[in-house]
Parts: structure tokens; C-alpha cells; sequence
């Protein structure tokens, strides 16, 4: 069974949130994001104006999936982490 809108968006707050809070994560969390992001930004619930968000954490997902330091890569990310968890709560 395929993951609602709301589930999609549960699940990618719920994975930056974990890098947020851990300040780790895995490459297949990272493929993740990516996945989702892909999916939301093709759905037509999703606001235009969520659409760079979105953006943002793609590129971040497709970074730490590349990088061969993560937790690195979560560690100057954080503020922006925090940014895109508190946004997405404004978005969706």
C-alpha cells in the first residue's frame, strides 16, 4: 500500500528531525529524502510556495548521500535542518 500525502510528509519530518536531533543518519535515510521530496513535489496538495523548500531538501539529501562524511555534512546542515522542520509545520 502506497504512503498517503500525509504520511509522505510525516516521514520526512520525522527523518530530518532524527538527523537533527542525533546529528547522524544513514546514506539510505538520505535516499530517502530524496524519494519522498520526489514525490511531493510532483503531488498537487503540495503548495507552490513549499516547492523551494522541497528543493532545499532534495539537495540535501543528494549531498549526504554522496559525502563521505555524513555526520559532517548533518553537522553544517543543523541550522538548516531546524529551518526545515519548523517550515514544513507552516507548509503542510
Amino acid at each position: 500500500m502506497p504512503l498517503t500525502y500525509h504520511n509522505q510528509l510525516s516521514l520526512l519530518q520525522d527523518i530530518l528531525t532524527n538527523h537533527l536531533d542525533d546529528c547522524c543518519g544513514t546514506v539510505a535515510e538520505c535516499e530517502q529524502v530524496e524519494r519522498l521530496v520526489k514525490s511531493l513535489m510532483v503531488n498537487q496538495d503540495v503548495q507552490q510556495a513549499a516547492k523551494p523548500l522541497l528543493e532545499e531538501i532534495y539537495r540535501y539529501g543528494q549531498e549526504g548521500k554522496y559525502t563521505k562524511g555524513l555526520e559532517q555534512h548533518i553537522h553544517t546542515n543543523r541550522q538548516s535542518l531546524e529551518n526545515w522542520v519548523e517550515d514544513m509545520n507552516t507548509y503542510f
